[in-house]
Formats: structure tokens, C-alpha cells, sequence
């Protein structure tokens, strides 16, 4: 590799998608395949400008499937690859990560949520939740990320690396079309000044020597031909994701103690959230939040020992209740009362969430 692309520290001003190409070079990320769909276009444009000072590689395929096989391939070459996309492209990516999954390879994918369903909005949602918790013809062993901020932006796509080559499962940054366009104060930073080590990649196929013979063969299989086989080795993927969980797992809360409402929020709608719990808590109102940062392993038992007695959860989110179902699913069997507030497909403001607050209590 060339010169390092960030030395020491830099405060810039600069849009989501810049700073997620920053964070890939910082990353020190090999190559990246992608396919253009808004809101995520300007990550491959600031890749593809960067990548030649730096030694890095963009191959742009023929569509979003492609983007993500040939993210596997790179992965499988031991390549420390990713891939972008959004909306209907996100559709498309699922079934090259259920493959991530089925063989263990550790892909990252930033996904900038737009409107939904099918084509709908170029501009912002967050209704591809379900999709990057769930998507796939598989049991969601993925680790899914929601950044809040452009900080948030840059750390979690290089933890994002990390993250994909120590526990080798598909990791995905999920941003949304705001914080891909905005602009805002980031500091740029070289992940080994700050002591942060990257986890080293391995090749999957490609290794020197004859398999067998002087190594052990590597053998990559999605494919089974027997039910037991696979019930088999889905039991060791289920307990692989189970012991990572406590290490991967993240969350903020605050002021839960005395509260009578917690707000439950995620990515850009947290920032309303937290101003809005601020706003409140100084009217002399006791209400608190709580932020899954993981949506993937989601910080289940964190939220159901809030869920008690007569407490309300207000649930605000820009989906029909998909951050809902991840909720009810850790909390099943609580006691505290859950009321929605979903604005799908349209931001929600620190003062609508004041108000709906007030409403509630």
C-alpha cells in the first residue's frame, strides 16, 4: 500500500457518503464493488477518485446481485472488500449475504435507507430494517449497525472491518439518505494512531501449497444434500452468533431510572430523540431514552430490564413498526406498555416527538 490517506487528525466538513469512502481508505479496505442507486452514488465517487492515490481498486459491476457476489469473491481472495447500496439495490445484495452467511465470509455492506417500497423515494426511510436484520433466505446471522451521525458514520464503518474479519459474519453500516446527503463536522483519523488494530484478513481459497498435503484443504459449501447435514452446521453458526452477541451488542440509554416514558429510537431519528428527552426532562418530566446502536445482535436483555411495570415505550421511528418488531421481540412477556409513532418514509423532529410525549403522559 501507499502512503497512509489520513494522518494524525483531521476535522473536515463533508457529506455521509464522503465520510464513509474516508473511512474505507482509513480502513485500509482493498477494494470496493459497487453498482450506482441513490441516496449511496457519492461513496462510489469519492472511492473511485480516492482509490488510484492510495493503490486501492473499484470494479463497478452490471447491478446490484453482481455488487455483491463479486464482494464474496473479493472477500474469498482474503480481501478486505465492500460494497454500497440502497432501497431496491438492497433487495438484490440479500442473496449474496444469505451466501455470506451460509459460508461464514466476512462482507461489509453500507446501506443509505430510501423510501420504500420498490423504487418509492430517492430521499430517506428507515424501512430496509427488516431487510438488513432479516433479509435472506436465512436465520439473520449478520451484525447490523445504526449510526446516528457522521462520527458515527466513520467509526462504525471501520469497526464495521473488524467486526466482518474477527467473527466472520455479513456486516452492514445502515445509514439513511440524510445522513448520506447532509453535511457535517467529522474527525478523520487513522484507526492505528488511536490504538484501534485492524484484524488481519486470511484467503479463503488461493493459500501456497497443495491442500491436503501441505495445509488442511479449505472447504466452502452453501450447498447441502441432506437435512441433518445442514441442521448441523447451522447449530455451530447459532453458537458461534450466540457467544459473539455480549461482545458485539451496543446501546445508549439515559435517564431510565425514574422514567415513565422511555422513547426508543435508532439511527437519525435518535438525534430528535435525545434533544427531545433533554427538552423534556428539564420541563421537569420524567421520561428517558433508549437507543439500539446493534439492531443485529439487538441489546435484548439491556431494553426487556426497562420493560417493568406500568412504564410506556414510545417507539418513534420512520418505518410502519419494523424497529417495533425487533422491540416486542426482545421485550415478549414484559409488562410496559408500548405506544407507536411511526412516520414511514418522513424524518421526525425533536419537536414532534416533544409533542407526541406530552400526548402520551
Amino acid at each position: 500500500m501507499s502512503e497512509k490517506p489520513i494522518t494524525g487528525e483531521k476535522r473536515a466538513f463533508m457529506t455521509g457518503n464522503e465520510v464513509v469512502a474516508w473511512a474505507a481508505l482509513a480502513a485500509n479496505a482493498e477494494i470496493m464493488y459497487g453498482y450506482p442507486i441513490t441516496p449511496q452514488n457519492e461513496i462510489m465517487h469519492y472511492w473511485t477518485r480516492q482509490a488510484p492515490k492510495f493503490d486501492r481498486k473499484f470494479l463497478q459491476t452490471e447491478d446490484e446481485l453482481s455488487a455483491g457476489f463479486t464482494t464474496v469473491g473479493g472477500v474469498l481472495a482474503g480481501l478486505r472488500a465492500f460494497t454500497a447500496t440502497a432501497g431496491p439495490g438492497n433487495t438484490l445484495m440479500q442473496e449474496p449475504m444469505s451466501m455470506a452467511e451460509a459460508m461464514r465470509l466476512p462482507s461489509v455492506v453500507v446501506v443509505q435507507q430510501r423510501g420504500g417500497p420498490s423504487t418509492a423515494t430517492v430521499i430517506y426511510s428507515q424501512q430496509e430494517v427488516t431487510l438488513t436484520t432479516y433479509g435472506g433466505n436465512g436465520e439473520g446471522m449478520r451484525v447490523v449497525y445504526s449510526p446516528s451521525n457522521h462520527q458515527e458514520l466513520f467509526d462504525y464503518t471501520i469497526k464495521a472491518f473488524n467486526t466482518a474479519w474477527k467473527y466472520r459474519f455479513p456486516t452492514f453500516v445502515l445509514g439513511d439518505g440524510y445522513q448520506a446527503k447532509m453535511r457535517e463536522s467529522v474527525t478523520l483519523y487513522d484507526p492505528a494512531e488511536r490504538g484501534i488494530e485492524m484484524v488481519p484478513t486470511e484467503k479463503y481459497v488461493g493459500k501456497p501449497g497443495t491442500p491436503g498435503v501441505d495445509r488442511e484443504p479449505g472447504h466452502y459449501r452453501n450447498t447441502y444434500n441432506v437435512e441433518e447435514e445442514l441442521y448441523e452446521v447451522l447449530q455451530q453458526h447459532f453458537a458461534d452468533y450466540e457467544k459473539m452477541t455480549p461482545e458485539v451488542v451496543e446501546y445508549a440509554e439515559e435517564f431510565t431510572e425514574d422514567a415513565d416514558l422511555i422513547v426508543i429510537g435508532h439511527g437519525v431519528v435518535f438525534r430528535g430523540v435525545r434533544d427531545a428527552v433533554k427538552e423534556l426532562r428539564a420541563e421537569g418530566l420524567k421520561v428517558g431514552y433508549f437507543r439500539p446502536i446493534t439492531l443485529r445482535p439487538f441489546p435484548a436483555e439491556q431494553l426487556k430490564a426497562l420493560a417493568t411495570g406500568n412504564r410506556k415505550l414510545l417507539i418513534a421511528e420512520s418505518a410502519q413498526g419494523q424497529l417495533a418488531k425487533l422491540v416486542k421481540d426482545a421485550i415478549y412477556g414484559a409488562t410496559a406498555e408500548i405506544v407507536p409513532y411511526f412516520k414511514p418514509g418522513v424524518g421526525i423532529t425533536t419537536e414532534q416527538i416533544v409533542a407526541k410525549v406530552k400526548e402520551v403522559l
